[in-house]
């Protein structure tokens, strides 16, 4: 059963989520160019983080982040907001 946190709404069901997914699943994150293999870090909304494994992160939940997941390769392998 998910956590259910009053005046907290969840993107994990789609919506947000499935059009950032598409956006960004497979390509790496650049600092300035976007293309077939690469995604700007401009173009992430503005409250966005960047993780990679192992790396430490705030647990905060803040509905509004874009939380980017890479791989070992640092291709894009998932999203979530909070």
């Amino acid at each position: 059963m998910p956590l259910v946190v009053p005046g907290v709404t969840s993107n994990m069901g789609g919506g947000e989520k499935g059009q950032w997914l598409n956006k960004l699943a497979g390509k790496k994150i650049s600092d300035s160019t976007s293309d077939v293999q690469t995604f700007a870090k401009k173009d992430l909304p503005e409250s966005h983080r960047i993780l990679r494994p192992g790396d430490a992160m705030t647990m905060d939940h803040r509905p509004d982040r874009l939380n980017v997941h890479l791989d070992e390769q640092d291709v894009v392998k998932d999203v979530n907001f909070g």
